[in-house]
Parts: C-alpha cells; structure tokens; sequence
C-alpha cells in the first residue's frame, strides 16, 4: 500500500529547522530507506512564494498570491512511503523526530486498480502505461 505522508506547519512556516532537527531527520529518512519505505519525498518552501487558484464551476478560476494567512495549517513537507499497513504507517510516523507544533496527516493513495468501478480495462492499463512513462521521464532529469 502507497501512503502520502503530510507534515504541516501552522506557526513559523518557511522558518528552516535547527541543524539538530536536519540531523535527526536526515538519519530518520535514512532508516526509512533501508528499510524499503521510502518511496520519495520534498519539503516545500513558504506559502509566500506560492499562489493558490480557486475554481468555481466552470469559471476561469480566481488565483490570488501567497502567503496564505487565511490558512491555519499548510504543508510544510511530504512523504511517499511504501508499506503494508496503515498501522505500519502509523509505526513509522510514531518515530519521526519533531521540533515545535506539527501535524502529520497520513492518508492512502488510490491505485489504478481501485478505479476499476468507474474505468475499463483498457483505461486503466492507459492509467498505468502513463505512470510508467512519468516515472521513465524523472528517470532522464
């Protein structure tokens, strides 16, 4: 089971960590790689250098600036693991180190497979022929 691991942030956001914290969790991501968890992830800069678009119906959607001060959390980084649980996930997000008022929201990804109500066959083997191209296409950069 695919899991997307969201840490966010609602005080200091883009304030980067102390070096204790990078260390810490550097040696966390390492465990999770040897361990075969990781699949990827990236921290994101502040809300102030990002824009937010707001759609309604089929409008032309509203697209206002950062930062996003009406937000009382937003995500600060991710995470991408590969586990055979939720409760596995759950192990592992019980371990990541933390410094200051975190949330870490850990949520399912939906495979092809599970589509499968409301796709054919033939659309979701496209589906995973697309992925395998995206994948093939990181693998060039």
């Amino acid at each position: 089971m695919r899991f997307m691991v969201i840490v966010t942030c609602s005080e200091n956001e883009g304030a980067l960590p102390s070096d204790q914290f990078m260390a810490d969790m550097n040696k966390f991501n390492d465990e999770l790689l040897e361990a075969g968890v990781l699949i990827g992830y990236d921290g994101l800069h502040p809300s102030s250098k990002g824009a937010r678009a707001h759609f309604s119906g089929k409008n032309r959607p509203t697209v206002v600036d950062g930062p996003f001060v009406e937000s009382k959390e937003l995500i600060a980084s991710f995470w991408f693991w590969q586990v055979k649980s939720l409760e596995e996930a759950i192990e592992w997000v019980k371990r990541c180190p933390n410094e200051g008022e975190t949330d870490i929201e850990i949520r399912q990804v939906f495979e092809p497979e599970e589509f499968a109500p409301a796709f054919s066959d033939e659309e979701i083997q496209k589906e995973k022929q697309f992925r395998a191209r995206m994948a093939a296409n990181a693998a060039k950069k």
